[in-house]
């Protein structure tokens, strides 16, 4: 990619100029994640602000996400980056995927319900895919930093509940991660408009569970993809939801249950995915599983190294 190229059409400014505070309720590989940040290639390839994958063509913005559909309904505030004034809203739009076949057109309105905030010099930060009925503000309110501004959504052009967070300067969007355009691929971040920094997850583990059969996608996205599970089971299933993953990448499933190990297994993944979920398990060969305290971990590994890891449990009873 040409850096240079992609820093004149970027809108480089000088660091410092703008600060933000992080927008959602949320705490960062715990209860959300970034699932894409700005693409900083301008030739048609994908390139966030590291040289790393987690973008797609022409992306604008930051995209926070929630694990599921369950975490949306119980309700993420989002918040201002920055003081400022409503500059515009627009809310009434559904909170419904764009692959529901029951998906209204959008009209031109890929955004969904959503924010614009002014705040003076040329700033101005745009909040989209917020939740019908939740936007708090109209036009011409003065907002602080933090503010409550309403919830993530699922509503206008989007597959998953997240936040899409835009950054202009005098009409021109800006990578927050790297507003003066000097980061290289072998580089840390350079400074940042972030108030606090935040550090760079090049995809990674958000879910996990057991089951007694492979579960559903759609599932596991809803968050109901965890049921209680009886000593008669007709099967031991571990599965682990990622995001960013890259081809090649490794998950390593381990099972410990209160005889041993029950299963220890390793898949490799064979095509990079924005999100997906892989589950593997065994069947019931004895009577009844043992009953007792069953630890699952999945590790997934990239180029030899171990970059996250998630855990989840089990109590079968008697």
């Amino acid at each position: 990619m040409n850096r240079l190229l992609a820093t004149l059409i970027m809108a480089p400014v000088q660091a410092g100029a703008f600060s933000m505070a992080f927008p959602v309720d949320c705490t960062l590989k715990d209860t959300c994640f970034i699932q894409q940040f700005m693409d900083r290639d301008p030739s048609g390839g994908v390139s966030d602000f590291t040289c790393g994958t987690l973008s797609y063509d022409g992306h604008k913005g930051t995209d926070i996400a929630l694990p599921t559909l369950r975490a949306m309904q119980g309700g993420v505030e989002v918040t201002s980056a920055a003081a400022g004034v409503v500059r515009g809203v627009r809310d009434g739009m559904p909170d419904i995927s764009r692959r529901d076949p029951a998906a209204p057109p959008l009209a031109g309105r890929d955004c969904g319900n959503g924010v614009v905030i002014d705040h003076g010099d040329g700033w101005e930060t745009q909040y989209c895919h917020m939740a019908r009925g939740s936007i708090r503000h109209k036009a011409g309110d003065q907002i602080t930093a933090g503010e409550s501004l309403g919830l993530i959504g699922l509503s206008g052009n989007t597959e998953f509940p997240h936040l899409h967070i835009s950054v202009r300067k005098d009409g021109i969007e800006v990578d927050p991660f790297d507003p003066d355009g000097t980061t290289t691929c072998d580089e840390g971040p350079a400074p940042a408009l972030w108030a606090d920094p935040i550090a760079y997850t090049p995809g990674g583990l958000i879910g996990a569970g057991f089951a007694d059969h492979i579960p559903q996608w759609e599932a596991i996205k809803a968050g109901l993809a965890q049921p209680p599970l009886t000593p008669t089971a007709p099967a031991l299933v571990i599965w682990a939801q990622y995001f960013g993953l890259r081809q090649g990448d490794a998950l390593r499933f381990h099972i410990l249950g209160p005889q041993g190990t029950v299963l220890q297994e390793t898949v490799t993944v064979d095509r990079q995915q924005a999100q997906g979920f892989r589950a593997i398990g065994k069947k019931l060969r004895a009577p009844n599983w043992a009953a007792g305290h069953y630890d699952g971990r999945i590790t997934l590994i990239r180029s030899g190294s171990e970059i996250d890891q998630i855990s989840t449990t089990l109590t079968i009873s008697r």
